[in-house]
């Protein structure tokens, strides 16, 4: 896809990307799938689970990149988040996999649905802990839904030259 390699490069080169260490499982047109290795920095002290603040960041990132896919040069594309949405579903300890889907990407208007699942099939919840069997053998489950959401962003097809200030201000 045009673009991806600049998309691959703000990923790594972006400060709070770079501290999420974020891993790019695919961006397509309309379509952006991360994974996001577990990492005690993320962990509530009391718990231990993913914070909620780290799974809204990850759900807004994959949602802007799969809008920003949607655009004829999608490293140059520019966006603002207008509206966040975030469904917890269930704690998480492990590693996630985020998926963003483009609902729709207007002239200027863009929405994305996103789910947040664990990253391998069978995980529970209780850190270190796995449903499969102490053997090692899976239990066949499917990934866990931890989260979902959604997001809404005001588009800039003309790189972003007729932004205000204040839109600049909170420009991803």
């Amino acid at each position: 896809m045009p673009g991806s390699e600049a998309l691959e490069r703000e990923l790594r080169d972006h400060g709070l990307f770079a501290w999420l260490d974020l891993d790019i499982v695919a961006v397509e047109p309309g379509r952006a799938v991360f994974d996001l290795p577990f990492d005690g920095k993320f962990a509530n002290l009391s718990s231990g689970t993913v914070h909620g603040g780290v799974t809204a960041t990850v759900i807004d990132t994959a949602s802007g990149f799969a809008l920003r896919s949607t655009f004829d040069d999608p490293g140059a594309a520019a966006l603002t988040t207008t509206d966040l949405n975030v469904r917890y579903v269930r704690p998480a300890r492990d590693d996630l996999r985020v998926e963003a889907t483009v609902v729709r990407a207007g002239a200027s208007m863009g929405v994305t649905e996103c789910e947040v699942t664990t990253l391998h099939e069978g995980e529970a919840s209780e850190a270190g802990r796995s449903s499969s069997d102490e053997q090692g053998e899976s239990d066949g489950g499917e990934r866990e839904v931890v989260a979902t959401g959604g997001t809404t962003y005001r588009l800039f097809r003309d790189g972003g030259a007729n932004r205000t200030t204040a839109e600049e201000d909170t420009h991803e």
